[in-house]
């Protein structure tokens, strides 16, 4: 027999048709069919991609020949080459060729197109997540009640519902899974956590974070605490954390070992005799106004050299007002002291009036209360701070 007589098998047959076909019609304008015919075209072309998508990923699960005849990886390293798919997709693709083979009835549901490639993947997902404890009649029973829904849910709702798809068919149980699939989730989350920080070359550093929700709940919590309806909401919630992370007290964070965790401001004595220049924190360049800025609240370590660099003065965290301090001036200041600022004394940092580095000492006599913005007016040099009779004071920018 001859490679032409050899019978054609009917899943080789059915592609050649539908390529057939779909030639015969490539040319057609579909604007003059009558409404009702292209509703239903558009319906039976909806099925119809389900079914082929199916028959497309049963094939290529069962291509681990067709790999090995060009030398692939595997079938979804071939099929990406062959039709210029991503390699993701088509390993995503792979992968769920292989799952529809242990899930027959979603398998099933694509074939007869009740049930479309991204809800199959949704319902496989949901079926997988439950515990190893849950019974495969159990199991069962949940695909098969969300391959129903499917019917009129779209894939981001299927996936809504399966989370909680034990509720309707197995109630006595769900609580308990509803439980271990959190902790599972919480822990998945854990695992991937991470934070990536990367200079700008600007003055700024961006931050990429990856957290559990909980913590970010959290977060979102402690920044919109104090929320400036005069900025946007990401800048307020930026400003906010840069006063959260300016308020942490070194003291209880871990010592890795001794001083890891302190934060050394390093100045020459003439800038900061003259108010001039730069100092630096740790490895980054800030201004003179910013290291005194922050010398006044956080317990960050001045470090004053002379002209050859060598260290004139390290301060002592002694400098800085103490807890109890803090505590006694928020009862005094009540909010900001800036004229006209209402900013609540929780979110404000401990000025001294006189800099220490003239000598200020740290008492409650020679300190005042003033929130982050105003602050930074303080040691600005563009900016004279003059105290009023109320007790406030009043920010006026030099000529």
């Amino acid at each position: 027999m001859t490679a032409e007589q050899v019978p054609c098998h009917p899943i080789l047959r059915c592609a050649r048709t539908l390529e057939t076909e779909l030639h015969a019609v490539a040319e057609m304008p579909a604007d003059y069919l009558r409404t009702r015919d292209k509703e239903e075209a558009l319906l039976t072309l909806a099925r119809v991609k389900a079914e082929t998508a199916e028959l497309e990923l049963r094939l290529l699960a069962a291509a681990s020949d067709v790999a090995e005849e060009h030398a692939a990886r595997d079938a979804g390293t071939w099929y990406a080459h062959a039709v210029r798919l991503t390699a993701q997709a088509a390993r995503a693709d792979l992968h769920l060729a292989t799952d529809l083979e242990a899930h027959p009835l979603t398998a099933a549901a694509m074939r007869a197109g009740s049930v479309n490639q991204a809800q199959a993947r949704v319902i496989i997902r949901s079926v997988d997540k439950l515990s190893d404890e849950v019974d495969d009649l159990t199991r069962a029973r949940a695909e098969k009640h969300l391959i129903e829904l499917a019917g009129t849910h779209d894939p981001r709702d299927l996936q809504v519902l399966g989370t909680k798809i034990l509720e309707v068919v197995a109630p006595d149980v769900a609580e308990a899974e509803l439980g271990k699939a959190l902790e599972r989730e919480e822990q998945a989350a854990r695992d991937k956590c991470s934070l990536k920080m990367s200079r700008r070359a600007d003055g700024t550093t961006k931050l990429t974070a990856l957290v559990p929700d909980s913590i970010a709940e959290r977060l979102t919590t402690y920044l919109d605490a104090e929320d400036s309806p005069r900025v946007t909401k990401s800048r307020s919630r930026g400003e906010a954390f840069c006063r959260l992370l300016e308020h942490l007290d070194p003291n209880r964070l871990p010592d890795h070992g001794g001083d890891a965790t302190t934060v050394f401001v390093t100045i020459p004595l003439e800038t900061l005799q003259h108010e001039l220049g730069s100092a630096m924190l740790g490895s980054t360049a800030i201004s003179a106004s910013e290291a005194r800025r922050l010398a006044c609240t956080a317990k960050i370590i001045p470090v004053v050299l002379g002209a050859e660099s060598e260290v004139l003065d390290l301060g002592r965290a002694q400098r800085f007002y103490l807890a109890a301090q803090r505590k006694a001036m928020r009862l005094r200041d009540k909010r900001c002291r800036a004229e006209g600022c209402t900013i609540p004394a929780a979110w404000c940092e401990a000025h001294h009036l006189r800099p220490w580095s003239e000598g200020g000492k740290t008492d409650l006599a020679d300190g005042v209360l003033l929130c982050s913005h105003h602050h930074h007016r303080a040691h600005d040099t563009r900016y004279d701070m003059t105290k009023l009779a109320t007790g406030d004071y009043r920010f006026h920018r030099r000529n």
